[in-house]
């Protein structure tokens, strides 16, 4: 018999995403020795601080404080953080939001997740982080 996946409703479905992602996530080829040999990242500590990312992203719950551009500006100084980290992130990301819910905020998790990530990435090779920076006025067009 298949379970129905259900929504994420709060903070216990939000640290169950984000527990998940990153049990993936460490044992990825790609992105776990990031995470564990360049971050040394004590996952005991940096759980509750992303699920108050999440919850602020997913809920508005304003608990996030913290600058997470300047984290990954940090990072990819020590090792360069490319498309293919971020493509890999947001695949891992999304697999796991499918795999345990399903329903609006599990849409909205894995539509910001792409965002933020193509924001970042954008940031941190000296561009703007608005994935519009193309649009532009045409010369000598009127404003009006």
């Amino acid at each position: 018999m298949e379970t129905q996946l259900t929504d994420l409703r709060d903070r216990d479905d939000v640290f169950r995403l984000v527990s998940e992602f990153y049990r993936h996530a460490f044992d990825d080829d790609l992105l776990g020795p990031i995470f564990t040999d360049i971050a040394h990242m004590d996952l005991e500590h940096h759980l509750p601080i992303i699920c108050d990312f999440w919850e602020t992203v997913l809920f508005r719950a304003g608990l996030y404080q913290r600058n997470a551009l300047a984290i990954h500006v940090s990072l990819n100084a020590r090792a360069p953080l490319g498309a293919e980290h971020f493509d890999r992130w947001l695949a891992l990301w999304s697999s796991t939001v499918n795999d345990y819910f399903a329903g609006e905020k599990a849409e909205l998790a894995k539509v910001q997740a792409g965002r933020i990530a193509g924001s970042i990435h954008r940031r941190l090779q000296g561009r703007p982080g608005s994935e519009f920076e193309t649009i532009g006025t045409r010369e000598g067009a009127s404003p009006n």
